[in-house]
Formats: C-alpha cells, sequence, structure tokens
C-alpha cells in the first residue's frame, strides 16, 4: 500500500470513529457528556473539543497558514451537536486533502511552532498520522468516561474499521 492509500485509510478511519463516537454520546443521559469527571480534559465534551483544536491547529499547519490558537484547549467548550458539525468539517477537510496530495507532498517536511512555543518539525504525512492517533488516544479517555455513566461505548479500533468499512466483512 502507498504511503497516499494509507493516509486516505486512515483518514477515513478516523472521521468513521469520530461519527460513531458523538453518535453514542449523543445517545447519553441527559448531562452526563458535561458531567465532571477525574480527567485531565473535565468531561466528555471539553475532550472531544481539545481533539478538534488539534485537528484545527495541524490543518493550518499543513496549509503553511497561522491559526490562533494559544493553548492546546479553548476556555470553554460548545454545545454538543455545535461541536459535532464543526468536527465534520474538519473531517471533511482532512478527507479532502488525504485524497489530493501527492505522495512527493506527502514527504515534505513542514517547519511550525507548537503552541508552547517550541519549534517543530514534521513531514506532512507524519502530521495526519499524528491526528489520526491523537484522536484514537482521546477517544479512547472518552470511552473510560463513557464506562463510568455507565454506558458501552462504540468499538472504534481500526481494525473494526478495516473489517466493517472498508473490507466489508461484518
Amino acid at each position: 500500500m502507498s504511503l497516499s492509500q494509507t493516509v486516505k485509510r486512515l483518514t477515513g478511519y478516523k472521521a468513521w470513529a469520530n461519527e460513531i463516537t458523538f453518535s453514542a454520546v449523543k445517545s447519553l443521559p441527559e448531562g452526563e457528556a458535561t458531567k465532571e469527571r477525574k480527567t485531565r480534559y473535565k468531561n466528555i465534551i471539553y475532550t472531544l473539543n481539545h481533539v478538534f483544536v488539534i485537528d484545527c491547529i495541524f490543518k493550518a499547519h499543513l496549509e503553511n497558514q497561522p491559526h490562533t490558537y494559544t493553548t492546546r484547549n479553548t476556555e470553554t467548550y460548545p454545545l454538543l451537536e455545535e461541536l459535532w458539525q464543526a468536527v465534520q468539517i474538519i473531517d471533511q477537510w482532512y478527507l479532502d486533502y488525504a485524497h489530493s496530495i501527492s505522495e512527493e507532498e506527502l514527504t515534505e517536511v513542514v517547519n511550525f511552532r507548537f503552541v508552547d512555543g517550541g519549534k517543530g518539525t514534521m513531514s506532512r504525512s507524519e502530521m495526519i498520522l499524528h491526528i489520526v492517533n491523537h484522536g484514537t488516544y482521546h477517544r479512547g479517555l472518552v470511552s473510560d468516561m463513557m464506562y463510568q455513566v455507565p454506558a458501552v461505548p462504540p468499538t472504534n479500533d481500526l481494525t473494526v474499521y478495516l473489517r466493517d468499512v472498508v473490507y466489508g466483512l461484518n
């Protein structure tokens, strides 16, 4: 599989995993998505908002454009439905980007600054791998918080995406 095929597959996985995660979060009893929990990002929505913010920051890096973020999350978090609408837009941007970028461009190294001011250097494919991996990590935290409700989170592993969506084996 080529690098561009891998990037297309991973951005497809990211969008799929976000969709089933948001669907599960929206089905929680009222107040559970905003209930404070013992976690760095306080609650489910704030955790998902952090993922969105990082997606936006790396979109700006990929476009060689500045962004307005000075931290890795916003001071407050949006309503769940507003966040879901914004996540769908950024996921579509990553899907479109993955389908439009060449193999050569994927290996191009981009220099940028992290929000803490430190220097960053990554290839475009590494940036995409980062946002996919980062989202996976934080969806795992959301799953843990869902178990605390108690509710069963969706199984949003890459293997399930490959089985059910890519290869249609289920």
